[in-house]
């Protein structure tokens, strides 16, 4: 993938294009502060490492009158699946969620989340994006403004025993966090089990799990080298599985913004913030990764030959999932020719 051009995009974008315009704003414009509420804990890699950052840039492009204060680790209460009504009732500004954690309720972003979908995360991300701004912000998320939307790098598998081949998933206790990525954990033979982020450590210490699969960049945040000592990757561009995630905004308080703080707001959101938010987290995966390295575990990457027996077991995955797309009337098939196209033609960028 041509890394380059989209990294670029990703620091001269949008908002570049547009700040010196942006910072001339009407001197007596409103001052406005928005919410943020999310489920990670403030050292985790997307608070401080994404969120915050981008939170400096809506301030820099609306000449310091737009500020977002951010609320952590569910601090203003409830629960992560209650993330995305938080911000349709009004109860936050903006939330950042995995649609996932409200099962069925987003079912056309799954599309992202089938088995050996994501190639490469950033492609994947604005093509995730895309799909938003041209069908999902009108359909499944019409009562949100979605600020951006993304996915994060290639799923591992960490556990106790460790995986070393399909038959190693049979009766294993996973946590997975979404309806779909159950879904295939239960086909690949082992017993899936939905759960958020922060609840992993305490599952896995207390036995309620075996092991989780979760992406390297969250995995010193919960400490999970610590916990688990085997690791599971997939070799060559093979990715098990990704998760959506979500930036979304109160709709009413999105609209009501004066004209020229929406623009400012808009201007680092949308592809700008999700091809952003993507390279972040595929580029802590390294240092997550290295953090096992460091502890001595063991890390594990299945060949091109046991990755093509794990893809042959998963398409039960994807025909279920067509088949339930039919019954809510949704054309999934023709999600997942489009899902590809357009990670096919963001990864040329």
């Amino acid at each position: 993938m041509k890394r380059r051009s989209l990294i670029n995009m990703v620091a001269s974008g949008a908002f570049a294009a547009g700040l010196s315009t942006i910072t001339a704003i009407a001197a007596n414009a409103q001052d406005v502060t928005l919410k943020l509420h999310q489920f990670l804990p403030p050292p985790a890699n997307i608070p401080k490492n994404i969120l915050r950052p981008w939170a400096a840039e809506v301030e820099a492009a609306s000449g310091g009158r737009l500020k977002i204060e951010h609320f952590d680790a569910m601090a203003l209460g409830g629960r992560p699946p209650e993330l995305m009504d938080q911000a349709q009732d009004g109860v936050v500004d903006i939330v950042m969620t995995l649609g996932g954690y409200t099962p069925g309720r987003f079912p056309r972003s799954e599309v992202f989340e089938l088995p050996f979908m994501m190639t490469d995360p950033i492609a994947t991300a604005l093509a995730y994006q895309q799909m938003v701004e041209d069908d999902f912000q009108q359909s499944e998320f019409s009562n949100v403004k979605v600020l951006a939307a993304w996915v994060h790098g290639p799923g591992v598998i960490h556990s106790n025993d460790g995986v070393y081949n399909l038959e190693d998933m049979k009766g294993k206790k996973v946590r997975g966090p979404t309806r779909v990525i159950n879904d295939l954990l239960g086909e690949l033979g082992a017993t899936p089990i939905g759960m958020p982020v922060p609840a992993i450590p305490e599952a896995l210490s207390k036995g309620v799990i075996d092991g989780t699969v979760i992406p390297w960049e969250v995995t010193p945040a919960l400490k999970l080298t610590e916990l688990v000592g085997k690791h599971t990757e997939f070799g060559g561009d093979a990715a098990l599985y990704t998760a959506t995630f979500v930036l979304a905004m109160n709709k009413a308080k999105y609209e009501s913004l004066p004209d020229d703080l929406r623009t400012a707001l808009d201007s680092v959101s949308g592809a700008h913030m999700s091809a952003f938010a993507a390279t972040v987290m595929e580029k802590f995966d390294k240092p997550g990764r290295d953090v096992a390295v460091a502890n001595g575990n063991e890390i594990t990457t299945l060949d091109e030959v046991e990755v093509a027996r794990w893809k042959a077991a998963s398409a039960p995955v994807v025909d279920r999932w067509i088949s339930d797309m039919s019954d809510k009337g949704i054309d999934g098939q023709a999600l997942i020719e489009r899902a590809k196209a357009l990670i096919a033609e963001k990864s040329a960028m």
